[in-house]
């Protein structure tokens, strides 16, 4: 098949050598602006197209770089962990459509942040692949899984199992795709949720006046540590404190308690506790 690939991450560059590793054509490859790239260079170098053929996200509005998507005679178009909306004229480009790889169980968490409202939201994660229409993570579903969502998960550690499981799906997906017996299992409009990048700053500031269940000031702080990221945070005397939450199963703390608890020399540490 002929492929215009949109992506970006780790993700996108796994996905991209598999399909390469398929024998399938790689005609254009569409990337992020510069300061939201990740993996780049790498994702340049295995797509290996000409430099006419590389376009920039914010330039797929532009009627010339449409045309020149159009010379390009792609079958179908791939997007993965690509975080711009996709516009008819564009869509309508491609044969065989336009499909895309979310880091959610749709119809749940359509948007930004997937990993960070399962948590909150206490609503189902997974992996989708799916068909692109004009909606936002609305189009017909090709094939999902769900992932389980551990007490101990924080946002980053489920968005690592999130990374993993898309790989899986699109893999099990793309041989249908490829022969044409994709299924299109239609979404129900009335049923999941969606949120803008911007949600979480609506979640992020901790009221110390403001009475939270324990389940849900947990959730809150699990979701939102990723470290470098800031997350969430509360403000004291003018001061900002961030949060960041770790989580440990009995046996995980009685193997570190094993390991911190003693000296080089096999003694006690002394940051070891005291009991009187």
């Amino acid at each position: 098949m002929r492929i215009l690939f949109l992506g970006n991450n780790r993700v996108g560059l796994e996905t991209l050598r598999y399909l390469q590793m398929q024998g399938e054509e790689l005609v254009g490859l569409v990337l992020h602006p510069e300061e939201m790239r990740k993996c780049g260079p790498e994702l340049i170098e295995t797509a290996s197209v000409p430099g006419d053929a590389l376009f920039q996200a914010k330039s797929l509005r532009d009627p010339d770089v449409l045309e020149r998507i159009r010379d390009l005679k792609a079958d179908i178009a791939v997007s993965v962990f690509f975080g711009f909306i996709l516009k008819p004229e564009f869509i309508n480009i491609f044969p065989q459509g336009v499909i895309n790889l979310h880091p959610a169980y749709l119809p749940w968490n359509r948007g930004g942040y997937p990993n960070v409202w399962s948590i909150i939201d206490g609503t189902p994660a997974g992996a989708t692949l799916h068909y692109i229409d004009p909606g936002v993570d609305t189009g017909d579903i090709i094939l999902q899984r769900e992932v389980e969502i551990s007490p101990t998960d924080t946002g980053e550690s489920l968005y690592d199992k999130l990374e993993h499981c898309c790989v899986d799906v699109f893999k099990a997906g793309w041989p249908m795709i490829h022969s044409g017996n994709a299924p299109r299992a239609p979404q129900d409009p009335s049923e999941g949720t969606s949120h803008r990048d911007r949600d979480v700053e609506t979640v992020d500031q901790i009221d110390l006046d403001k009475q939270y269940t324990g389940r849900d000031l947990i959730n809150l702080l699990r979701a939102r540590t990723f470290p470098p990221h800031a997350g969430a945070w509360f403000e004291e005397n003018g001061k900002k404190v961030y949060l960041r939450l770790q989580l440990l199963t009995k046996e995980q703390l009685e193997a570190e308690q094993s390991i911190g608890g003693m000296g080089k020399d096999g003694e006690p540490s002394r940051r070891e506790e005291k009991h009187a």
